[in-house]
């Protein structure tokens, strides 16, 4: 109630910026949404500027129409909520943007030709020809990168496993969470934790080993020494 008090007071003023610095940090989850919702009509309404401060991405990705991304006072990325989420600058900005975060997998890349190969344990991941020449162009034969790939782009239907035989992987199903509409499967790879988002449908369950197969055009590969992204 406090909350929508003080921005009565505010509206009144009528001002030109509205700086909101973490307005919802100390509501409950429910109260939370609802506020965030009040906030968007509010903007709607008024059509002002509004600078709104937050630690949290979904309030971030809901309410904003360009986002700064800040760590440790520098600025990382300037964008709209779906460049960031499609196309992050670097390692902070992936990890940080999306829920769950995005998979993060040490791979050693090799290049055949016109072609290149991220080489994760014993799995060898074919990059698309436009992403496997920055690859290429940026000089990272032999090099360890990292591959970047989000929950909902790591596949376990027969369809992926199917058309995608070059990047597909496997592993074991720590565990199995059901989220209603949605499945969360976890599971490891060369000691790296990865969460893949499936139909419900699926019949993966705990303890089982499973074939995911990587949507390759999803896949972002970034320096693992400078952290910028080298595909996008």
């Amino acid at each position: 109630q406090r909350q929508r008090v003080a921005m009565g007071r505010a509206i009144v003023r009528d001002p030109k910026v509205f700086l909101m610095d973490e307005p919802l940090s100390n509501l409950d989850a429910k109260l939370r949404v609802q506020m965030r919702i009040e906030i968007s009509k509010l903007h709607q309404r008024l059509g002002a500027t509004i600078i709104y401060v937050t630690h949290d991405q979904t309030e971030a990705m809901t309410l904003g129409t360009r986002i700064v991304v800040m760590k440790d006072g520098v600025v990382q990325q300037v964008d709209s909520p779906q460049n960031l989420y499609n196309s992050p600058c670097n390692l902070f900005v992936a990890g940080f943007i999306g829920s769950p975060q995005m998979n993060f997998l040490d791979a050693k890349a090799e290049v055949k030709g016109n072609d290149v190969y991220l080489h994760v344990g014993p799995h060898a991941i074919k990059l698309p020809a436009a992403k496997a020449k920055k690859v290429i162009d940026g000089g990272y034969n032999g090099k360890t990168v990292v591959l970047g790939i989000r929950p909902e782009d790591v596949h376990d239907s027969e369809d992926w496993l199917t058309n995608s035989p070059e990047t597909v992987i496997e592993s074991t199903i720590r565990v199995y969470e059901l989220l209603g509409a949605e499945v969360f499967l976890y599971f490891d790879v060369e000691g790296s934790n990865m969460t893949a988002r499936v139909d419900p449908r699926t019949t993966a369950r705990t303890g089982d080993t499973v074939k995911f197969a990587l949507d390759a055009e999803k896949i972002h590969v970034f320096d693992k020494e400078t952290e910028l992204v080298i595909t996008n």
